[in-house]
C-alpha cells in the first residue's frame, strides 16, 4: 500500500532542479575553493529555490487536502508547513 506524496505528479521536475542545484554546489564549493570573491559566490546559491519549489508543492496537494479534511490532520500539517519554512529562513 503505496503512499502517494503531494509531489508525485512533479517528481520528475523536481529531480531534475535537484540534479541542477547538486551542480551548482559543486560550483559554489569550486569558487569557494579559488577564493572567488563573496558577493559572485552568492549569486549562485539556488538551494533556496530548489526548497521554495518543494514547500510550495507541499503546501499545494498535502496541506490543502488536510485543511479539506479539517480536524487534527489539518492542524498537523499546518504546524509541519510553518516549521519547514521556519528552517528555511533561517537558512
Amino acid at each position: 500500500n503505496a503512499t502517494h506524496h503531494g509531489y508525485a505528479d512533479d517528481q520528475k521536475k523536481i529531480i531534475a532542479r535537484l540534479n541542477r542545484i547538486e551542480g551548482q554546489v559543486r560550483g559554489i564549493r569550486q569558487m569557494t575553493e579559488n577564493g572567488e570573491y563573496c558577493i559572485d559566490i552568492r549569486r549562485e546559491q539556488c538551494v533556496e529555490i530548489g526548497a521554495l519549489l518543494l514547500v510550495d508543492d507541499h503546501l499545494n496537494h498535502c496541506v490543502k487536502e488536510a485543511i479539506e479534511e479539517g480536524g487534527e490532520v489539518s492542524e498537523a500539517k499546518i504546524a509541519e508547513a510553518s516549521a519547514a519554512i521556519a528552517r528555511l529562513v533561517k537558512s
